[in-house]
């Protein structure tokens, strides 16, 4: 099981694909340390919409300097008002600079680890240090949609979620820093067609098939 000295995985998908539970999933089985990208995202918009800064990027750099990752996860960062504001500062090339640098300095100090967003396999892991295998999660729009409106306690009408879920994906894909796409060696999961088990087993059979340059 845990036959790897280094095993790094990317994980990259859209909005409410699956991704964070398959990540989770697989690093629990493998014992890596998890990475949830776009926890990082949500941290910086939760901090904006609380305090408003006035320079923006010296004051998240300031804040993640004095917080740890482990903090950060335990945080309440998936409400709809953040949902909504994280697509937007997602784009901004300054602020991806600061939370590149916050999560390089994590996966550069681990050789065991899982990093899961939208641009890992095409930037973050893309080299030094470079995936062993990497992941890319798909789910059909209403599975997602139904999924994340369960996820928020079913308090917003479903029809906004699958509305935000549709323009996030849009926002991602569409913008100029990093765009979220599957690279070319990136094994493909639809989740709407398989269970979280059947997903697991999926990654597993992958990984045990990895060549033992890692051994």
């Amino acid at each position: 099981m845990n036959k790897y000295k280094k095993l790094v995985i990317a994980c990259d998908g859209e909005s409410a694909s699956g991704k964070s539970t398959a990540a989770k999933l697989v690093s629990k089985k493998y014992k890596l340390l998890l990475i949830n990208s776009g926890l990082l995202y949500r941290y910086c918009s939760k901090l904006i919409i609380l305090h408003k800064p006035k320079k923006v990027i010296p004051f998240l750099e300031k804040r993640f300097k004095k917080i740890s990752y482990q903090l950060i996860s335990k945080q309440k960062l998936h409400s709809e008002k953040i949902s909504n504001h994280v697509a937007i500062i997602a784009k901004n090339k300054k602020i991806r600079k600061v939370v590149n640098k916050f999560q390089l300095k994590i996966i550069k100090s681990n050789n065991r680890i899982c990093v899961e967003g939208r641009d890992i396999a095409s930037k973050i892991l893309a080299k030094n240090p470079k995936y062993d295998l990497a992941f890319y999660f798909k789910c059909n729009l209403d599975v997602a949609s139904h999924r994340r409106w369960l996820d928020l306690n079913k308090l917003i009408p479903l029809r906004e979620v699958k509305k935000s879920l549709k323009k996030r994906t849009l926002l991602d894909k569409k913008r100029k820093n990093s765009p979220l796409i599957k690279v070319k060696d990136a094994i493909l999961i639809r989740t709407d067609r398989l269970s979280k088990k059947q997903v697991l087993n999926k990654m597993t059979k992958y990984i045990e098939n990895l060549k033992p340059k890692n051994l």
